[in-house]
């Protein structure tokens, strides 16, 4: 399903009763238009000097694994790192499959690959990862915009607009703790910061033992806290490139971030909520006027508390103060109504702390507490228990360092400067991290490209001649939103999703 709310809604959430805490040429690009990733090549590591081969031995070849043990990765520049991956026949017979582990000493951190259904040998590799923070990438796998759904209690069913029609693609249990991956002596990841080491040398090993992926563009894409993590894992991917060309290693060719319905700005993010709730910025005021008039009063001093002490500078005490603020006054009424969050047009369907909205989510559960299923992807043993779509205790650590008020938005801009292309695409009917908030961001994202950026107007983009939403790009960047989606775009609205990743993928217009 899709990355949980991030954690200012988390703890509104947990007022309430719900869930506990929770993208190498530098080409103009107008009109929609983006750099053509299939083209790009890493250009400011082009003569690296390759490593003694008596070091390294690749696996090279993913046909060559067993399905019923894994086999060991590892890499000398990478001495605490190894990956555990086995072939993993389920889901879509069409393509090969894997699972595995990425262990980092004591720390284990499970995911799937898919190959592409079209051409694996030459198609992009996408990196996803749900958000929460401490929420399952199978959410995302078997609910959104993976190779095979889970709709009911009868097991997987092949689903034809899965990311995979044009691209190889994991999806990671991130960070630890969350879904089958575990730590044997209890160690914890509190922030993003320290999720994104464990993120990058994977990336790496799995590139340099599997060549046949070298060079390939890569896409880092995320929802929800994924807009924090996204930015953040791809800067940290970017900048060990360096270190690698040091060791003689070949770059990973960093093409763009995809970011759907992210928090990578608290602040834009915290006054939006007074627009979807009680504007028709998407559907009709779904508030009473007077908890309207309410929050509307409270909007300008939420703003100017969390400037002063979350924006301006970093006061812990005085941003939780304001933060909590913000909460009683803006969040909490929503979640009062009895809304879906993540969906605005409709109710929420069951207790939110058990179905998150989507009783879909209890059959995904249910398919992965089965010990058949559990041995065929290679679950370590030593993962006990029910099958949880997101962990409160890893979102209560994030929550605890107050990662989410880190000023995210600087990454997108740093990564935009050094030609990797960014997409925010945003479901219209969300109100956790709504359309609203994150077009704020983007026309305020102080970058080279601002400018040009801000002068375009919304456009419409269509799929198959029907309007699917509104776009507007330039320098890199597109920002665009999908008409009838929630939080979870590829699940409400598979068709334009899938059109959406696929025009990325070529560097066509939207």
């Amino acid at each position: 399903m899709f990355s949980k709310a991030f954690s200012l809604a988390t703890l509104s959430a947990l007022v309430v009763g719900a869930v506990a805490a929770q993208s190498y040429f530098s080409v103009p690009v107008d009109s929609g238009a983006r750099h053509n990733s299939a083209s790009r090549k890493p250009v400011s590591y082009a003569n690296y000097a390759p490593y003694d081969e008596g070091l390294f031995n690749p696996i090279e070849d993913l046909s060559i694994l067993s399905e019923t043990e894994f086999t060991s990765l590892t890499h000398p520049v990478f001495p605490n790192y190894n990956v555990r991956i086995k072939k993993t026949s389920f889901c879509d017979e069409t393509v090969k499959s894997y699972t595995g582990y990425i262990d980092i000493e004591a720390r284990h951190l499970f995911f799937y690959f898919f190959e592409s259904r079209n051409d694996p040998d030459k198609d992009d590799v996408i990196f996803w990862t749900n958000g929460g923070p401490g929420c399952s990438s199978s959410l995302g796998l078997f609910m959104e915009l993976g190779p095979c759904r889970i709709n009911d209690g009868n097991g997987t069913k092949f689903h034809p607009e899965s990311w995979n029609s044009n691209a190889n693609i994991f999806f990671i249990d991130q960070p630890i703790g969350v879904g089958f991956s575990y730590a044997e002596y209890g160690e914890t990841v509190g922030t993003t910061e320290d999720a994104a080491k464990d993120v990058a040398a994977f990336v790496s090993i799995f590139f340099e033992h599997f060549s046949k992926f070298k060079g390939r563009p890569f896409h880092m894409a995320g929802e929800s806290y994924g807009g924090r993590y996204v930015p953040v894992f791809a800067a940290e991917v970017y900048d060990q490139n360096s270190r690698l060309v040091e060791a003689g290693i070949e770059p990973i060719n960093l093409a763009s971030v995809m970011i759907g319905n992210g928090i990578t700005d608290f602040y834009t993010m915290t006054a939006s909520y007074f627009d979807m709730a009680c504007t028709p910025a998407s559907v009709a005021p779904i508030l009473d006027i007077a908890s309207c008039v309410r929050m509307k009063q409270a909007v300008g001093r939420c703003q100017k508390w969390m400037k002063s002490n979350c924006v301006d500078q970093f006061d812990s005490m005085n941003c939780n103060a304001a933060v909590g603020f913000c909460e009683n006054e803006i969040i909490v009424p929503f979640f009062q109504s009895g809304m879906n969050p993540y969906d605005i047009s409709k109710e929420c369907e069951g207790d939110i702390g058990d179905t998150l909205c989507y009783p879909v989510t209890k059959h995904i559960s249910a398919f992965l507490d089965r010990p058949k299923i559990r041995v065929q992807l290679g679950v370590d043993p030593s993962v006990k228990g029910n099958f949880s779509s997101c962990n409160s205790d890893v979102g209560a650590a994030f929550v605890a360092n107050m990662d989410e008020f880190k000023p995210t938005y600087h990454y997108i801009a740093a990564l935009l400067e050094r030609n990797v292309d960014v997409l925010i695409y945003v479901g219209n009917q969300d109100w956790i991290c709504n359309w609203v908030g994150n077009e704020a961001w983007t026309l305020e994202l102080e970058w080279s490209g601002q400018e040009e950026f801000g002068s375009q107007d919304l456009r419409e983009w269509t799929v198959d001649g029907k309007r699917a939403g509104l776009t507007r790009s330039a320098g890199g960047l597109t920002f665009a939103t999908v008409e009838g989606a929630g939080h979870m775009v590829p699940y409400d609205k598979p068709k334009e999703s899938l059109a959406l990743v696929n025009r990325w993928l070529n560097g066509t217009a939207l």
